[in-house]
């Protein structure tokens, strides 16, 4: 239920398009940010925001999409899917932000979908005009293989992973220096 369009005066819950789980073609065992019951989310058990996901246990192949209503609201719900690892996690392609470098980067795979994703409204109409596109981020061997069998766009394996054995969820940041990268 991320927000992936402006939404001044309007909900922030902005689904992603069944076409992506079309393309993915795979059964998620979570879906930890869901709109509730009937979504079409190929999930088998979801929590809502009366059950607060976030909070609740983890378990399988999960489908995060999640809220995105203040700065860096979605960082949180980032760094559990990276300490789960095992799922597929949609979040902006924010690649010159910091929560970018920090924590996207430490995801297996990622998937750039062709063009801007079209999200869809709670009342079922579809965005027109999204401001920024969005990643899909991979962990785990079939969430893996799924998005680089998809054709949705540009797929990148990342073999050294920057999280480098660290626990997402401690808080710890990665070490650029660990990657191979420089600043």
């Amino acid at each position: 239920m991320g927000e992936h369009e402006p939404s001044v005066g309007q909900s922030n819950e902005w689904y992603t398009p069944p076409e992506i789980f079309e393309a993915l073609g795979i059964r998620f065992s979570l879906d930890p940010c869901s709109p509730g019951p009937g979504h079409w989310v190929p999930a088998d058990r979801i929590y809502t925001k009366v059950d607060d996901g976030l909070a609740q246990p983890w378990l399988g192949c999960v489908f995060v999409n999640p809220p995105f209503g203040k700065r860096h609201g979605h960082v949180p719900w980032l760094r559990r899917f990276l300490d789960h690892g095992n799922g597929i996690a949609v979040v902006r392609a924010y690649t010159s932000a910091d929560w970018f470098h920090e924590w996207a980067v430490c995801a297996e795979t990622m998937l750039f979908p062709k063009g801007k994703t079209k999200f869809i409204r709670p009342d079922g109409s579809v965005g027109k005009s999204p401001g920024h596109g969005v990643v899909l981020l991979g962990m785990g061997e079939v969430a893996n293989k799924a998005l680089e069998q998809s054709g949705l766009g540009f797929f990148v394996s990342n073999p050294q992973r920057v999280l480098a054995g660290r626990s997402v969820d401690s808080g710890q940041r990665p070490d650029p220096s660990e990657s191979g990268g420089s600043e």
